[in-house]
C-alpha cells in the first residue's frame, strides 16, 4: 500500500474517531450517565456527593402550587338574623393559597413525577426548572393516585429536558448511603445524605406502600424529590416526615412507583382492586364452630354478587391462609394485601375449606367507587394574557387589572393600580408573602399607578411594598435582599 494512502486512512481514521467521541460525549451530557458501583468493603470515594449532585440536581424542579381559597362569611338565607346581620357580613372572596413541592424529570419530553399531595388541590401548578431560573412552566396534571400518593406532570419545553435514571428498591439495604434532593421551604435546590434506616414502614394514614426509611434530611417543600443511591439512581420518592422526631423521613419505594407510572399515564388514575368478599378475623369460638386448629387467617362471611371471588369460585366459610406467598394472619392482612395491588391483577389464594387446602386463582376487579370515576388529567392554566414586567425582587407586575379581575375574584377600583401576576419560588418577595393577586399601592412610599412605576421605585437592597389583598385591609411587606 502506497504511503500516501495509509497517510489518507489514517487521516480519516482520526476524523471519524473525533465526530464519535464529541458525538458520545453530548449523548452521554443528556443521558446523565450513572456513576461507577463502589465495592463492598471499598472505601467512599470523597467526591462522591458532589459528583452525585451534579448528576441528579439538573434533573430535579421546583415545584409551586396555587389554590383558590374562599374566605370571609358565607350568609346563611335561613338565619332568622339574615336581614338583620347581611349588612355587616364580610363577602366570600377567592384568595390563592401558595404550596411548594418537588419533582424530578423522568423523560426528555417533561414527563415529571411527583406526589399525589403536592398538586392535588391546586388550581395552578408552576414547574421551575432550576434555581434562579425566572421561568416558569404551566404544568398539566397527567395522572394522579392518592393512595399511593403518586401523581405525573408535565410541561412543554422547546428544548429536551436532562432525565434522571429509575433504578431498583429491591437491592436496598439497611445502612447503605443515600441522598434526598428537593425544595425545602422554598430554598431551591438542596441536597442532603443520610442512610436507609429501615425498610418495610406501613403507615396506614399515609400510604398504601410501605416506606422506606431514611435520616437523609427531608422537609416541607422536599415531597415528590428523588431519594437516590450512590451512583444516581432513583430508589423512592420522598413523601413524608416524623414531625415528632428528627431524621426519620420517609420515602416510596421506586419499584411499586414504576408499576404505575404507565396507567397513570394512559388512564390518569389507578383502579382500585375489589376481591367482593367480608372478611372477619377467627375468634375462639369460630374457631370451635368450624373446627379450626388456629386462629390464623381470614374468615369469608360473605361473597358478593358479579365479583372476582364468585367468578372465581371462593365460598362463605372459606379461610383464606395465604396470597400468592404472603402469610395471611387476619383480615387486616388480605385487606392490605388486595389494597397494594390494582384492577386486573392476577393472585393465588390459599383456602381452608372444610379441613382440605385448595388454591385459587383470581383475576381482581374494579373497585365500586372507581366503576364511574373519570380520569384526573388537567390542563395547565395557560394564561397569554401580558404577564407583565418582571422584577429582580421576584415577582412580575402587570397593568392588566381588569383581566385578572375574574381569576382572583379582585375588587372594582376607582384608581388604576399595578397587579402582581407571578412570584418565583424562593424569591425575596416569595420569602416575605408576596402573593399573586395581590394589589400594589405604592413602593417604597410612593405611589404606583403602573408597573412602570413599580420597577422604577423599586431598590435594590429592600423595599417597603404597601399591597391590598382582595377587600382586605391594605398592609405593609418588606421585601429584602437577604
Amino acid at each position: 500500500m502506497k504511503l500516501s494512502k495509509i497517510k489518507f486512512l489514517l487521516a480519516l481514521a482520526l476524523i471519524i474517531t473525533f465526530f464519535s467521541t464529541e458525538n458520545t460525549s453530548q449523548a452521554q451530557s443528556f443521558r446523565r450517565q450513572l456513576l461507577p458501583a463502589i465495592s463492598p468493603g471499598a472505601p467512599l470515594p470523597s467526591d462522591r456527593f458532589i459528583k452525585l449532585s451534579s448528576l441528579v440536581n439538573p434533573a430535579v424542579v421546583n415545584i409551586s402550587t396555587q389554590e383558590v381559597v374562599k374566605t370571609g362569611n358565607k350568609p346563611n338565607p335561613n338565619d332568622p338574623f339574615y336581614n338583620f346581620l347581611k349588612p355587616y357580613m364580610t363577602p366570600q372572596q377567592q384568595q390563592p393559597t401558595n404550596g411548594l413541592g418537588t419533582g424530578f424529570i423522568i423523560r426528555k419530553d417533561g414527563l415529571i413525577i411527583t406526589n399525589n399531595h403536592v398538586i392535588e388541590k391546586a388550581d395552578v401548578i408552576k414547574v421551575q426548572l432550576s434555581e434562579g431560573d425566572e421561568t416558569l412552566y404551566d404544568a398539566e396534571v397527567i395522572g394522579a393516585d392518592k393512595p399511593t400518593d403518586i401523581a405525573l406532570i408535565k410541561i412543554k419545553s422547546k428544548k429536551s429536558l436532562p432525565t434522571i435514571q429509575l433504578g431498583t428498591s429491591k437491592d436496598v439495604k439497611v445502612g447503605q448511603w443515600v441522598a434526598a434532593f428537593g425544595n425545602p421551604f422554598g430554598h431551591g435546590h438542596s441536597m442532603s445524605k443520610g442512610i436507609i434506616s429501615a425498610k418495610g414502614r406501613e403507615l396506614d394514614e399515609l400510604n398504601r406502600l410501605p416506606f422506606l426509611q431514611t435520616d437523609a434530611s427531608i422537609n416541607p417543600g422536599n415531597s415528590g424529590g428523588p431519594l437516590v443511591n450512590l451512583r444516581g439512581e432513583v430508589i423512592g420518592v420522598n413523601t413524608a416526615v416524623d414531625a415528632r422526631a428528627q431524621g426519620i423521613g420517609f420515602a416510596i419505594p421506586i419499584d411499586s412507583v414504576k408499576t404505575i407510572i404507565s396507567k397513570l399515564e394512559k388512564d390518569g388514575y389507578i383502579e382500585k382492586a375489589f376481591l367482593g368478599v367480608g372478611l372477619a378475623d377467627i375468634n375462639f369460638q369460630i374457631q370451635q364452630a368450624l373446627k379450626l386448629k388456629t386462629k390464623e387467617g381470614a374468615l369469608v362471611q360473605h361473597v358478593h354478587e358479579n365479583t372476582s371471588a364468585l367468578k372465581a369460585g371462593i365460598q362463605i366459610y372459606d379461610v383464606i391462609t395465604k396470597a400468592d406467598s404472603k402469610k395471611i394472619a387476619s383480615a387486616y392482612d388480605l385487606i392490605r394485601y388486595i389494597q397494594n395491588k390494582s384492577a386486573g391483577d392476577k393472585i393465588k389464594l390459599e383456602i381452608l375449606r372444610n379441613s382440605s387446602r385448595k388454591n385459587i386463582n383470581v383475576t381482581l376487579g374494579i373497585h365500586p367507587d372507581d366503576k364511574n370515576k373519570r380520569p384526573v388529567k388537567r390542563k395547565a392554566k395557560v394564561d397569554n394574557r401580558n404577564k407583565g414586567l418582571a422584577t429582580h425582587a421576584g415577582f412580575k407586575v402587570s397593568d392588566a387589572y381588569s383581566s385578572f379581575r375574574r381569576q382572583f375574584n379582585l375588587p372594582k377600583l376607582k384608581v388604576k393600580r399595578p397587579l402582581v401576576t407571578e412570584v418565583t419560588p424562593g424569591s425575596a418577595a416569595s420569602r416575605a408573602g408576596l402573593a399573586p393577586g395581590d394589589i400594589l399601592l405604592d413602593v417604597n412610599r410612593k405611589e404606583v399607578r403602573t408597573a412602570a412605576d413599580v420597577k422604577a421605585y423599586l431598590r435594590r437592597d429592600f423595599n417597603l411594598i404597601r399591597v391590598q389583598r382582595g377587600q382586605a385591609t391594605p398592609f405593609l411587606i418588606y421585601i429584602t435582599k437577604n
